[in-house]
């Protein structure tokens, strides 16, 4: 008998508060929203059962349409807050599709910041997935540029290090980078997770997570007038590329 074919949803969230680059998931880059690159993303890796987008937005869930995703619901305002958690949204969504019969094994949260992530970057972290056994989930993460053992607690005019670890004579942060010990930091390109943390633990990550290694730009994440900035320059100058789009520009 074949073995079961797992399930999965990739969800995007694009709530319509962003407040450092507003409306930055609708914001042109290369000619098109920048939530265009994660839908075009998730349809072209063939990965996904359904792709969602979570919005609050009717002119957000025109332009996610449009370019191939489902908005079956909208995100109620309560939980589309700029400090609302993701289990909210993500709970929310699977229990609104569980209720119409939309049951899934696993979902991905695809987050519309990551332009430079590519259909390929989400087929290598789907097997790499599915070749572990026992993990909940899996958080993509890169090798850290400031490492936290330089890092320190202000406290008035004093401070102490964030990690006072490392012998007396040589703590951390007095030391080289490269004699520290390796630590990663978590991206917004992608995270997959099976669906029963969600409902069972309340969370997206579960308690037993796996890395995945992002690699050149897939990890970029749009935060800052200076990310977009840059972001700019380096599909301008061909150092990262966008996911192809086969529709015409959404005219925004």
């Amino acid at each position: 008998m074949p073995e079961k074919q797992n399930t999965v949803i990739a969800m995007i969230p694009a709530r319509s508060g962003s407040k450092r680059v507003p409306d930055k998931n609708i914001r042109l880059l290369d000619g098109h929203p920048l939530i265009a690159y994660s839908i075009a993303a998730a349809l072209q890796s063939k990965i996904f059962k359904t792709v969602i987008v979570s919005t609050d937005s009717e002119r957000y869930a025109d332009i996610a349409r449009y370019y191939g995703a489902e908005v079956p619901f909208f995100r109620p305002e309560k939980i589309a807050g700029d400090t609302s958690p993701d289990i909210e949204w993500v709970e929310y969504t699977l229990k609104q599709l569980r209720d119409t019969g939309q049951d899934y094994d696993c979902f991905s949260i695809l987050r519309p910041t990551s332009p430079f992530r590519l259909p390929e970057t989400i087929q290598r972290a789907w097997q790499e997935f599915l070749a572990q056994e026992g993990v909940d989930s899996l958080r993509a993460v890169e090798k850290c540029q400031q490492h936290p053992g330089k890092m320190w607690v202000v406290r008035g005019n004093r401070m102490m290090p964030l990690l006072p670890m490392g012998p007396a004579e040589q703590p951390w942060h007095s030391s080289q980078y490269p004699s520290l010990p390796e630590v990663y930091v978590q991206n917004a390109s992608l995270e997959i997770a099976r669906t029963h943390v969600a409902f069972e633990e309340k969370t997206i990550a579960g308690n037993v997570v796996m890395p995945f290694m992002t690699k050149e730009f897939e990890g970029f994440d749009v935060n800052s007038n200076y990310d977009w900035n840059l972001a700019e320059h380096l599909v301008k100058t061909n150092q990262a590329k966008l996911t192809s789009i086969p529709q015409a520009p959404y005219k925004i």
